[in-house]
């Protein structure tokens, strides 16, 4: 624990377009080389997309969405005597929402680009399964909680 006081969180600015925190994260996580005003090209292009396939708000897809991937145990990696266990623990909320959008862009990423010709489309797909619960990002969801079930033995090593 760090002698001097605790360092305050900067809060991220909302997006201009929409006026969410969430959008604004997500365009700063896709952001590539400095680029963001091409993130927010691909971000934009995205809800317009989702707007068109759903026929809903595209914030309230990607809030159902994001919030069907966010992950409510992790494992993480404690040493107890020269032996390191795998310890299942609780994720706090703004780490939740980080990986959530972590697991989102990457699955995105890693869609083939035979099916789709923008980032936009890979992005919007995957927002689309993951708010009915599928997708590569849910996968990564359901393996970290299935990885905190097998490891319930050390949960007694939680600190």
């Amino acid at each position: 624990m760090p002698r001097s006081k605790q360092v305050k969180k900067r809060q991220v600015a909302p997006d201009p377009r929409y006026n969410s925190r969430l959008v604004s994260k997500l365009i700063n996580k896709i952001l590539r080389h400095g680029k963001k005003s091409a993130a927010q090209k691909q971000i934009y292009l995205t809800l317009e997309i989702l707007k068109e396939k759903s026929q809903k708000d595209p914030l309230d897809v990607l809030n159902q969405a994001l919030g069907n991937i966010q992950p409510a145990m992790e494992v993480r990696s404690r040493r107890v005597g020269g032996a390191a266990y795998q310890v299942p623990m609780p994720v706090r909320g703004e780490r939740r929402e980080a990986l959530s959008i972590r697991w989102l862009v990457t699955a995105a990423r890693s869609r083939p680009n035979s099916q789709f010709h923008r980032f936009a489309d890979k992005l919007s797909a995957e927002i689309l399964d993951a708010a009915v619960g599928q997708g590569g990002a849910m996968d990564r969801k359901n393996q970290t909680h299935k990885m905190a079930e097998a490891n319930k033995a050390f949960a007694h090593f939680r600190w």
